[in-house]
Parts: structure tokens; C-alpha cells; sequence
């Protein structure tokens, strides 16, 4: 029963993989001075990175949860997900409202993905 951990820190692991599943770290922005729409495209663009070293794509994703630091972001935040996401793989998705470790940081992303 092989684990594999990609960009392995001392706290944490922004990837993990197992029997050909992906686990992402939540993923955040870098740029939090960013509103709600730049802040999601970045962390997208986080995922999409880290699913394409990990052997995978978002039309992979099994199951994502999202974090807001506030619901009124909701729109915004699903505006910038309709885009990237590909319609016809469309995952289970949650999305709630979470007081994230900094109120500047807008957005968190949970993904969990198979392996192409």
C-alpha cells in the first residue's frame, strides 16, 4: 500500500495519492488583495496544476468542497467555477461558509481526483 506526497512541507502535503485517487491540500490564493473572481481563478489555477503533476485533470475531480469567507461571494466565486469547469464532468460539490486562518483569503479549495 503505496502513499505518494507531492510538495511535502512540515506541516502539510499539497498532494497525496493513493490507489490512483488524488487528494489536494485546500487551496488558496497567493494574491489576497484580489477579489472574490481573482481569487478563485488563482486557486483554480493551483488545482489544475497540482491535479496535472499528480497524473489527473479536472475532468477527474470525484468530489470538491468549497470554503467562503462569506456567501456573498457565492456568485462571484460560481462564475468564475462555470467557466473552468467542464461541462459534462461536472463533480459533487459543496460549498459553505468558513472563517479561513486570514479574512483577506477569500476562497479555499478541497479536491479529491482520480488518475487519468
Amino acid at each position: 500500500m503505496e502513499i505518494k506526497r507531492l510538495h511535502v512541507g512540515k506541516r502539510l502535503s499539497e498532494v497525496a495519492i493513493h490507489n490512483n485517487t488524488v487528494y489536494l491540500a485546500g487551496q488558496i490564493p497567493d494574491d489576497m488583495s484580489a477579489d472574490i473572481r481573482g481569487q478563485t481563478r488563482e486557486v483554480l489555477g493551483h488545482v489544475d496544476r497540482l491535479l496535472n503533476e499528480a497524473g489527473s485533470d479536472k475532468t477527474c475531480i470525484l468530489s470538491c468542497t468549497i470554503y467562503l469567507q462569506d456567501m456573498a461571494d457565492f456568485a462571484g466565486m460560481n462564475e468564475e467555477w462555470d467557466a473552468w469547469v467542464p461541462q459534462g464532468h461536472t463533480p459533487p460539490r459543496a460549498t459553505v461558509e468558513a472563517k479561513l486562518f486570514d479574512p483577506k483569503v477569500l476562497v479555499e479549495i478541497v479536491v479529491t481526483a482520480a488518475q487519468r
